[in-house]
């Protein structure tokens, strides 16, 4: 599933073609994705000009002129890729196609229909939509730091990897990037997330925003379905220090046992035993 990095891609791909214009035609191909469309969604986004396009952990936000917004999950599989009118013709799976008054044409391809699509009518509305109200902090934003990290950890007796996951704790990391940026700063995936205060907790948060930063740079990591809005895939996965690395040997320290893995919640994590504790 594509992670903060990848959605933060594509949402400043769509920003630097879309911002300001109007969309002259929505076509909805079906009539849900993983759940349902919202009833006249073509009604709500027709018209209205594009006046920005943000993101709030996993979700892009399209901002509309009227002070609506069109929410949008890329799922397992989804895909928003910006072509124009004389491009070839729609591909199976493009479920919803957005086209706008100077040719762009914007669609929403998902072959396994894990996405989703909404409508907030208000910015009040947005502020208490379900899928937003109970996020974290922006891990790149101001105010996120180590002390506010040690604060939402505090009390937690999961391992740290699991808290980093939950989305109250801090908004939009995954599996990737919680391995990487627990490498980065030394700690356990296995460290309870209440002993992860002080430095630790600074050590954290400025490995987060770091490893973060790095994949934004590289436009994100392409493992089988992400692609930039541009259609390009993403590099950062040739940066990856320990993920899906098992048995390599360890980039950073000198453990000669290589990197491991072990499961945990069900997902695979990939640490080094030496570096981190």
């Amino acid at each position: 599933m594509p992670e903060l990095p990848e959605v933060e891609t594509v949402a400043r791909g769509l920003a630097a073609r879309l911002t300001g214009r109007r969309v002259s035609r929505v076509l909805l191909n079906r009539a849900d994705l993983r759940w349902p469309l919202p009833p006249g969604l073509a009604g709500h986004v027709e018209g209205r000009r594009v006046e920005r396009i943000a993101r709030r952990a996993k979700y892009l936000l399209f901002h509309l002129e009227d002070g609506g917004v069109l929410l949008a999950h890329l799922g397992m599989s989804g895909r928003m890729v910006l072509g124009s009118d004389d491009a070839a013709e729609e591909r199976p799976h493009d479920h919803v196609v957005f086209r706008f008054d100077d040719g762009a044409v914007l669609r929403f391809n998902d072959a396994r229909r894990f996405g989703l699509l909404d409508y907030a009518a208000t910015a009040e509305a947005l502020a208490r939509h379900p899928r937003l109200e109970h996020l974290g902090p922006e891990p790149l934003g101001n105010e996120f730091s180590g002390p506010v990290l040690a604060e939402a950890l505090a009390g937690k007796a999961t391992p740290i990897k699991a808290a980093l996951l939950d989305q109250r704790v801090v908004a939009g990391l995954g599996n990737i990037y919680v391995c990487e940026s627990l490498y980065r700063a030394r700690l356990s995936p296995r460290r309870l997330a209440r002993t992860v205060a002080g430095d630790r907790a600074e050590r954290l948060a400025a490995a987060i925003r770091f490893v973060l930063e790095c994949a934004i740079a590289a436009g994100g990591s392409s493992l089988r379905d992400y692609v930039q809005a541009s259609g390009e895939l993403g590099y950062f996965q040739h940066q990856w220090a320990v993920y899906g690395k098992e048995g390599e040997p360890c980039p950073e320290c000198d453990c000669g046992r290589g990197i491991g893995r072990f499961v945990q919640g069900g997902r695979s994590t990939f640490y080094c035993a030496k570096r981190q504790r």
